[in-house]
């Protein structure tokens, strides 16, 4: 049942051609502002953060790649989810004979899937032909990094269904999400590798749970750890997608234990 959830919300999303072909668009200008800005800076700055010139552009594209597929911006399942909290059907979703946690995650993994084909191989593959990027070596990198994608996903969705689940009290989390968007993006990697960050913020991002959201990946696809190193950084995905899965499931017991819905 819910993987033909998760095969609706494919569908569902691969209907949206227009917004699908302009944000994938969008993601490739900036993509190439940033690693021209990245190229800019590491020309007067080489090795920077560890990263020589060809990485620190890589690591652009395959930011660019992540940022829709696990939803570093929030959204996905959480638009709908608020929508139903503003209007009273969260009720409905209750009822139903399904776990209420598992069916928005198998929607968020529909999601993911059908914009990690488009959004996220089309920037990828600009990116390789406009500038000289770092692909990896070893075959098996990319079967580590899809794995390491998809953990990303589910730490995301962790993070995104804890915001969500607040909707049960506030009826509406737009504020609560407005500040996780500035904290996902800042503490991700996203705007800025984390292994340029000074001091003690460098030390601490690198052990929060949105270091795994691009941080990680991209660290996989680069290949800069390997053995140990690159079991320890996909555990340390695994390890925040349960806690947070876990969390979450703790948080939705708490609120369904007496609910107020909204208009009665």
């Amino acid at each position: 049942m819910y993987a033909a959830v998760a095969r609706g919300a494919f569908r569902r999303y691969s209907t949206y051609r227009a917004a699908t072909l302009a944000g994938t668009f969008t993601n490739t200008v900036f993509g190439i502002i940033l690693a021209s800005s990245f190229l800019a800076l590491w020309q007067a700055r080489p090795s920077l953060g560890g990263y020589d010139q060809s990485q620190a552009v890589t690591y652009i594209w395959v930011s660019q790649a992540l940022l829709v597929t696990v939803a570093v911006w929030g959204g996905g399942f959480q638009d709908d989810l608020q929508d139903r909290f503003r209007s009273g059907d969260i009720a409905v979703d209750l009822y139903r004979p399904v776990d209420f946690q598992a069916w928005w995650l198998a929607t968020d993994l529909g999601r993911a899937a059908f914009q990690a084909l488009v959004r996220g191989t089309v920037p990828m593959l600009v990116g390789a032909l406009v500038f000289r990027t770092r692909m990896p070596e070893h075959p098996l990198t990319w079967v580590f990094f899809l794995l390491s994608a998809l953990l990303a996903v589910l730490v995301s969705f962790g993070l995104r269904f804890l915001v969500s689940i607040t909707g049960f009290w506030l009826h509406d989390s737009e504020g609560v999400r407005a500040v996780m968007l500035v904290v996902s993006m800042f503490f991700s990697g996203m705007l800025l590798p984390i292994a340029l960050f000074p001091g003690w913020l460098g030390d601490l991002a690198p052990l929060l749970p949105w270091a795994a959201l691009v941080k990680v990946p991209t660290d996989v696809f680069l290949e800069r750890a390997d053995g140990a190193g690159l079991l320890g950084a996909l555990g340390f995905q695994l390890g925040w997608a349960a806690v947070l899965l876990l969390a979450g499931r703790g948080a939705q017991w708490l609120a369904t234990r007496r609910v107020v819905v909204q208009g009665g």
